[in-house]
């Protein structure tokens, strides 16, 4: 078991507002972590960043941090197409990595990081899904292990929020913008993340802002196995999300899925043979979650929580989804 009085070194690259507003805050308050650094290309940024949130040391390039010897682990909140870049330039650096999600542009680059970590077996690299930290998707992948619903048949899951600020990054198609990378990555990982198996083909439709290029509704149905998964995610819709699971013998929705609150309570729904029920989840923030879990592994030498194959195999998915969007057909992922 890890040591309490034992943490994990994080220094945080880039300024960007994620971690500004949520991750570092939840960092800090995590029983294994400790946020040493951050760094921002603009070193007037990353003073005033440290400043504000009681960092002890601003680095003014991104490199000046990697060759930080007061760091053990970095937090990559940059955009999407740096990503793999900086990650492996970190593994190089011996750092460990949390990077966001979605981890590449594509499966192909994912691939890449993976080649990439296999010089460095030592060091612990993972995709920034915190979702599935929280109580109440461990309560959520239980109860469908344990056939709480039954059979698990079908998922649905809705995602979306407004934005048309053509300065936004996500608004930017070149360096991965869309409602699919940005959010809909989410709608694909829960769903493998429930039926625990990749999807044997995927289907998708997708209406481009004609202003952007990028996706700004798409919409997807992912057949199993056993069952379908079917989402839509939008960056111009009104702010909304939800999950429901189906099997053959109850079902399941979780009111926030993604975003869940850390200062309130969280609720599901769950009805069965035996009738409904209001499942009940305590404030917990599931970024502080996650960094704990991850710190775990590198104190203890462990497997890191979420596997980077993971995260190739969801990137595989949404290069299908991008696929048939563009074919009008089904497409099967590849993830190797």
């Amino acid at each position: 078991m890890s040591d309490p009085t034992r943490k994990v070194r994080w220094g945080v690259l880039s300024t960007a507002r994620i971690g500004i507003e949520k991750v570092i805050p939840a960092l800090q308050a995590s029983r294994y972590g400790d946020v040493r650094a951050i760094a921002s290309r603009n070193p007037d940024s990353a003073r005033a960043a440290a400043s504000a949130l009681g960092i002890a040391t601003a680095h003014g390039s991104y490199e000046a941090l990697l060759v930080d010897r007061d760091i053990d682990a970095i937090y990559i909140p940059l955009p999407n197409h740096m990503h793999v870049p900086w990650t492996v330039r970190a593994i190089e650096a011996g750092k460990h990595v949390l990077c966001e999600k979605p981890i590449a542009l594509d499966a192909n680059q994912a691939r890449a990081l993976v080649d990439a970590t296999r010089s460095r077996p030592d060091l612990k690299v993972m995709e920034a899904f915190m979702y599935r930290f929280h109580p109440q998707w461990q309560a959520a992948k239980a109860r469908v292990a344990d056939g709480g619903l039954g059979e698990l048949r079908a998922i649905q899951s809705w995602f979306s929020y407004f934005n048309d600020d053509p300065d936004n990054i996500r608004n930017h198609a070149a360096i991965g913008g869309g409602a699919l990378m940005d959010i809909g990555c989410y709608n694909v990982s829960l769903s493998r993340f429930l039926f625990g198996a990749e999807p044997l083909r995927v289907m998708a439709t997708m209406d481009r802002d004609p202003r952007f290029g990028v996706d700004r509704l798409t919409a997807g149905v992912l057949q199993f196995e056993a069952g379908t998964s079917a989402f839509t995610c939008s960056t111009q819709a009104a702010p909304y999300q939800r999950m429901l699971a189906v099997g053959t013998t109850g079902r399941l929705e979780i009111e926030i899925p993604f975003n869940a609150p850390p200062d309130r309570a969280c609720t599901a729904w769950l009805h069965d043979g035996s009738g409904a029920e209001t499942l009940t989840f305590d404030a917990c923030d599931q970024y502080t979650l996650q960094g704990d879990a991850f710190a775990r592994a590198v104190l203890d030498d462990t497997l890191a929580p979420t596997p980077l194959d993971d995260a190739v195999a969801n990137m595989a998915v949404i290069d299908a989804l991008v696929h048939s969007a563009e074919s009008g057909r089904w497409e099967s992922p590849t993830a190797s």
